[in-house]
């Protein structure tokens, strides 16, 4: 039997960068604030010293950073007509876990979604007409306006660097010109550019395209924080994608907001438990807290005012449904919403190789890099072309890791002493360019729980239908091709080109950009959280994360993360603590 604990304001399922911003502004509204965590404390002298070499086996070949498979993981199929089988090792994304979460492992490529992102349905239905049979893009239920500020915040959090390209409405040279808006510069200036983006740089003017540094997690200089916090500048050792940093040079929840939240007399972190359930009255329509377990089976009921989810996108979908709020989307009725709009992110690259001209791909940071958006968003003109959406190209030097990294040009055989000796010859000697493309909803991509598997606890594992659709295949193919007009004018001898083929393949790594299934909206029939993240079936229960995303945009999701989550927290502080209860009417 459970034991039942001492009640609080509020519980946090996960501890992020969602959990983090959470606590910290609940903390100084004064609320008492518990936040469970399933995994262990990590924090940058302990887990990440700058004494220790990063250790590539230890955390992405062993997977130590990341969801324990034996104990949790999920099912995969293409489509409804297979049997889904579990994942035993991660492959095409990364859950982590621990404190921190993924928020730990991320590059720190911190985009902006496009005004246009927020509305896709109704923009692109007064564009280009009736969206394609089978597509359930729709409304956020938000703006890009009245979630600046929160970008803002974000920005100045993380102490981001990068290049404005619309500022308060004018056009800045040498920034993004697509952007929406911004109030404000970016806090830092850009990273130090190498010899790739140069070369890129030098290519994408010849196209005519506008090439701008990307906006940037990794700290271009010394910077202090609103908070206090103190980041210092990156030593480009390239260990910042599925990595900590042990040089508090990459924006995380341990480097920008822990030390301070962690001092707190109304903050409490609890580490190594796993919350099994939201707690319902027997009305259903409001939750009294969450049911508990740790690592040695000891149960416990946690009771609170406010539960917030704040746990990986697929993780805070699982728990929505296990715990019975909101109806469980079925793609055969149609009926239901919690697991509908499963997206991802759809990419393509081509590698350039030099004869004489040295890359040293090693000398790199997870956001070293330049980028163009005229083909993102709806930035470009789409008619005639057979798809909605696009995305950023960009040349990134984020790594040159001696067991991952080994670019080889077309017709290398893959292994044995020819395989060795073109890794040997090119490893200094190449570069990317990657399409980033967006993942535009569909009926027939989607999560609900697995019939047959369960997880350690005995509940149903998580299942997910997905596939790469026509939409994904046409816009990547036009990416693909801008890929190669930029790549062949790089400079290189050659360059090998990487289309994106289906059908989806879960192993290979691609990004850990997984999006939708407590997608947010403007009523209770197209969503499952109002434009405040709050369910509109529990008004005591707030959402965050990507899950909360309709459709995934063509960037990477996390400055709209944080955003959205700032914008939530302003509406509790300033809205449902005064009144508890439905902050949009049904």
């Amino acid at each position: 039997m459970a034991r039942k604990l001492p009640p609080v304001d509020v519980v946090l399922v996960g501890f992020g960068w969602t959990g983090a911003i959470l606590a910290q502004e609940l903390t100084d509204e004064g609320l008492e604030v518990l936040a469970i965590e399933r995994g262990a404390w990590r924090d940058t002298p302990t887990d990440f010293p700058t004494t220790t070499a990063p250790d590539e086996l230890r955390w992405y070949w062993r997977k130590e950073m990341f969801q324990n498979n034996s104990r949790e993981t999920l099912t995969f199929r293409n489509n409804r007509g297979q049997t889904a089988l579990p994942m035993r090792r991660w492959g095409s994304f990364l859950v982590g876990e621990g404190v921190g979460g993924s928020g730990v492992h991320w590059n720190g490529q911190t985009w902006r979604f496009l005004p246009s992102d927020f509305v896709a349905a109704s923009h692109n239905i007064d564009r280009y007409g009736p969206l394609p049979e089978g597509m359930t893009v729709q409304d956020y239920g938000v703006t890009y306006d009245e979630l600046e500020p929160h970008f803002d915040r974000f920005e100045k959090l993380c102490g981001i660097g990068g290049k404005a390209g619309n500022l308060n409405g004018r056009i800045e040279a040498g920034g993004n010109p697509f952007e929406g808006w911004r109030s404000a510069e970016y806090p830092n200036p850009p990273m130090h550019m190498t010899f790739s983006q140069n070369q890129f740089a030098r290519a994408t003017a010849e196209l005519g395209l506008k090439a701008f540094p990307g906006p940037s997690a990794n700290m271009s200089r010394a910077y202090t924080n609103p908070l206090g916090c103190q980041l210092a500048p990156c030593t480009y050792c390239g260990f910042c994608e599925k990595f900590g940093c042990g040089n508090y040079s990459k924006a995380s929840a341990q480097t920008t907001i822990l030390p301070v939240l962690m001092k707190k007399p109304n903050f409490t972190l609890k580490t190594h438990n796993e919350v099994l359930t939201i707690t319902l009255d027997k009305s259903g329509q409001r939750a009294t807290g969450v049911r508990h377990v740790d690592l040695e089976g000891n149960e416990y009921e946690q009771p609170a005012d406010l539960v917030i989810v704040c746990a990986y996108a697929l993780g805070s979908t699982r728990l929505m449904m296990l715990s019975g709020i909101g109806e469980i989307y079925n793609p055969a009725t149609g009926e239901g919403l919690v697991g509908k709009n499963y997206c991802y992110q759809v990419m393509s690259s081509a590698e350039v190789f030099y004869e004489d001209k040295y890359t040293n791909g090693f000398v790199g940071a997870g956001a070293l890099g330049m980028a163009v958006d005229e083909y993102n968003g709806d930035n470009f003109d789409h008619t005639g072309l057979g798809f909605i959406g696009g995305g950023y190209i960009a040349n990134w030097t984020t790594n040159a890791r001696p067991i991952e990294t080994h670019r080889t040009p077309e017709g290398t055989p893959t292994w044995g002493s020819a395989w060795k000796k073109a890794v040997a010859d090119n490893f200094l000697k190449s570069t990317s360019v990657g399409a980033h493309g967006a993942s535009m909803a569909y009926a027939n991509n989607y999560l609900d729980l697995d019939p047959t598997y369960t997880d350690v606890y005995g509940r149903p594992l998580m299942r997910m239908t997905y596939d790469f659709t026509p939409n994904d295949m046409a816009m990547s193919g036009f990416l693909t091709e801008r890929v190669r007009e930029i790549a062949e004018l790089m400079g290189g001898r050659e360059i090998k080109l990487n289309p994106r083929e289906g059908p989806y393949d879960s192993m290979p790594y691609q990004t850990t950009h997984n999006t939708g299934g407590t997608i947010m909206g403007t009523n209770p029939t197209n969503s499952v959280v109002n434009r405040y993240l709050q369910s509109w079936d529990v008004p005591n229960v707030f959402v965050m994360g990507a899950c909360v995303f309709p459709q995934n945009a063509g960037y990477n999701p996390t400055g709209a993360v944080a955003a959205l989550a700032y914008h939530a927290a302003e509406a509790i502080r300033t809205q449902y603590l005064r009144s508890p209860g439905p902050l949009v009417q049904a």
